[in-house]
């Protein structure tokens, strides 16, 4: 391995100046004035609200510890490495089974590798778990030019695997990462021993977007359908920014820890089952999560992952050639027909539980469906 490809270890060693200038920016945040009416502090009705913003970003200058959850994230094995000079953050989780499959995790946005701290130990008994962040993303950063979208990550993340000596190797992926491990089985199906995608009823916006509607509906289904659509239009405001305007509201999510934390924390919220009666997910691995997008700046360079990919020409790619599992959370009955249509997802799980970041609502579920789905493949 020469210093082109080389495997250089890393250490999440955040600068002192860097958390006392955060804890100095949360004390001075000009809060806007309340409107009358909106005090209620569970009403996400028009976005995050205040009150919500207010509890979190108190705990997160006074009560929240980042160097404990650097310390627990430095346990992990991490290295960077450089592939058409873009720097590439990864983790890589050894089993202590010498016998163990490589899986990689694939996740997207607001998440991090962060998001897989309570999955990962439900894994490794029986994988070598691999997380790569994708392109300006938390320690994959900075950006090394424009034109980091969907294809050349999936080349980068090839080429990380083929860095650590995995030749052959499963992957998972949910929101973004869907996408990667998708065209991953797609590109390299030789490669993969198998393609595992975690959805939820959120997929359902998509439908008439990104995907075709499903036919044969009736008109109860096709109103259902309508109304999931509609639920998700009023979702899409940050996913329209990024897609079109990432330069715009960059600058806000760097120079804001409060505008960062009401971007990404109304999601955690929004995008869970119930969330409106939070916390959903632990806060503490919400705000390491969101701190990792602080200290590295990349608010605002993972929205143009967004950007590139909208406006690149590549199609949603599938492998038909390589074995697929879909677990699915707050399951509906259409997600099926329409991501499915033909049954040809060889395994198919529902659960009632979880939202669109499984690995920290649901570990556990998540855990067993991945180990059930590549139980005896090699």
């Amino acid at each position: 391995m020469n210093n082109l490809t080389a495997l250089t270890p890393f250490r999440i060693e955040i600068p002192q100046h860097d958390l006392d200038d955060l804890h100095d920016r949360l004390a001075r945040t000009r809060w806007p004035v309340p409107t009358p009416g909106r005090g209620e502090r569970d009403d996400f009705s028009r976005g995050i609200p205040l009150a919500y913003l207010k509890e979190l970003a108190d705990y997160w200058r006074d009560g929240f510890d980042w160097r404990a959850q650097e310390a627990k994230l430095n346990e992990y094995e991490q290295f960077t490495t450089v592939f058409e000079g873009q720097t590439f953050h990864v983790v890589h989780v050894r089993s202590a089974n010498p016998g163990a499959t490589p899986l990689m995790l694939n996740h997207g946005w607001p998440g991090s590798f962060v998001e897989y701290q309570r999955l990962i130990p439900l894994l490794t008994n029986a994988f070598h778990v691999v997380i790569p962040s994708p392109p300006g993303f938390g320690f994959s950063t900075p950006l090394s030019a424009s034109g980091w979208e969907l294809a050349r990550t999936t080349d980068a993340y090839a080429e990380v695997m083929t860095r650590l000596g995995y030749e052959r190797f499963a992957v998972h992926g949910t929101d973004i990462g869907s996408g990667i491990a998708g065209r991953l089985a797609a590109l390299y199906p030789e490669r993969i021993i198998g393609m595992h995608l975690g959805v939820d009823r959120a997929v359902l916006g998509l439908v008439g977007v990104k995907f075709p509607s499903p036919e044969g509906l009736s008109d109860d289904e096709a109103g259902q359908l309508e109304a999931l659509k509609l639920e998700s239009a009023a979702e899409r405001g940050y996913l329209e920014m990024h897609n079109h305007r990432p330069d715009t509201i960059g600058p806000a999510l760097t120079d804001s820890p409060v505008g960062l934390l009401a971007w990404i924390g109304e999601k955690f919220e929004t995008r869970t089952p119930g969330g409106h009666r939070g916390p959903v997910v632990d806060r503490d691995q919400l705000l390491t999560n969101i701190g990792l997008y602080w200290f590295t700046r990349s608010g605002a360079s993972s929205a143009q992952f967004y950007y590139e990919a909208e406006h690149s020409e590549l199609a949603i790619t599938m492998a038909a050639g390589v074995p697929s599992g879909w677990v699915v959370f707050d399951t509906h009955p259409l997600i099926r027909r329409a991501m499915d249509p033909w049954n040809a997802v060889g395994h198919w799980t529902d659960h009632a539980d979880g939202g669109h970041f499984p690995a920290m609502e649901e570990p556990q579920l998540l855990a067993d469906d991945i180990r059930g789905f590549l139980h005896g493949m090699s």
